[in-house]
């Protein structure tokens, strides 16, 4: 099976369905593929998925992504020369260290510090940066009640906590750069991009602006960070 017979492609045509097809929207998830794509140097075609629900809870997209939420990828080459799809950014990620033997150590104690961070941001980093985002950007901050605002806060803030303390003496989550990073700098970033870093005493956290600064001057990054381009 091919790209094109997999039924999301009727409303995401593949224009070659023998590359990776991937289905995204440049959020700090959505960026974590095109990231590790544009580092492992895999040929890809992306396609931009809007996140209204004509989109990510059209029967299509629900075809390759039930949890109705991007990204999601087929890889028409995948093990013994099968077809592959898959949601779940972390999911992915681990997929494409492991095809390409980039950006994650093979094998040993290596390996699992890797995923250990990767799911620490799936678990944690991501889901609370989320929620503190909606309650301070958007529809959220409306609310006039402050305890979720003051939850997701707190929570905020022991987890930076954590990552800044990992990073001490270091340049990276674990050893080399690895998928954990890509997992993680995006989303710190988005504090920004939030305005919720006053909020959280991002100064407080003397490694964090220096990490997201060497992680956004990688090569890379200029055209990963915006694909797929919005409309």
């Amino acid at each position: 099976m091919f790209p094109d017979d997999y039924q999301i492609t009727r409303k995401w045509p593949a224009q070659n369905p023998e590359i990776i097809q991937l289905y995204s929207f440049p959020t700090p998830n959505g960026v974590k593929v095109s990231i590790a794509l544009e580092e492992m140097g895999l040929a890809y075609e992306p396609h931009l998925v809007p996140l209204g629900d004509d989109y990510v809870r059209s029967p299509e997209f629900l075809s390759l992504s039930p949890n109705n939420k991007i990204p999601a990828i087929i890889d028409p080459k995948g093990p013994n020369g099968e077809p592959v799809a898959l949601f779940e950014s972390g999911a992915i990620l681990i997929y494409l260290a492991e095809k390409t033997g980039k950006l994650m150590p093979t094998e040993g104690p290596g390996k699992y510090e890797v995923i250990k961070w990767l799911m620490w941001q799936m678990g944690g980093l991501g889901p609370m940066l989320g929620q503190l985002g909606y309650f301070v950007k958007f529809a959220g901050a409306e609310i006039d009640d402050p305890r979720p605002r003051e939850r997701f806060t707190n929570e905020a803030k022991r987890l930076l906590n954590v990552i800044n303390t990992q990073l001490e003496g270091r340049d990276w989550v674990a050893s080399d750069f690895s998928i954990a990073d890509i997992a993680i700098a995006p989303w710190l970033n988005a504090l920004s991009f939030y305005g919720a870093q006053e909020l959280v005493g991002w100064s407080d956290y003397p490694n964090l602006q220096p990490y997201v600064d060497r992680f956004y001057a990688r090569p890379a990054m200029d055209k990963a960070k915006s694909i797929p381009a919005r409309d």
